[in-house]
């Protein structure tokens, strides 16, 4: 079985499965993050889940679950910082999220 070219080694060997094969739900996860509908969360959150899903554990998983419901643009406002993230989505997971996005910016420059 061939992987897809697109998702990177260390991803698809997340969970450790034989064959190196990426798990359902870090699957699942990684294709929302990819495709939420607003480009700028696409990149955000897919560019991060292509590159730290696979060292996730279960209750980050989880954290990441609950941001993949919140609104697309309720999201986007705390990521920018023009609206206060609400206490239960205010994680060390969250927080890595936006440390990603500045570093991201920082190298487009």
């Amino acid at each position: 079985m061939s992987h897809d070219a697109d998702t990177p080694k260390d991803v698809r060997s997340a969970g450790g499965e034989t064959g190196g094969m990426l798990d359902a739900r870090r699957k699942r996860m990684l294709y929302r993050c990819q495709h939420r509908g607003m480009k700028e969360m696409d990149i955000l959150l897919g560019g991060y889940a292509k590159e730290h899903l696979a060292g996730l554990d279960d209750a980050q998983l989880d954290e990441l679950e609950l941001l993949m419901d919140v609104p697309d643009q309720d999201l986007f406002k705390w990521m920018i910082g023009s609206g206060a993230v609400p206490a239960e989505h205010d994680t060390p997971l969250y927080r890595a999220i936006v440390s990603y996005k500045r570093d991201l910016i920082a190298s487009a420059r």
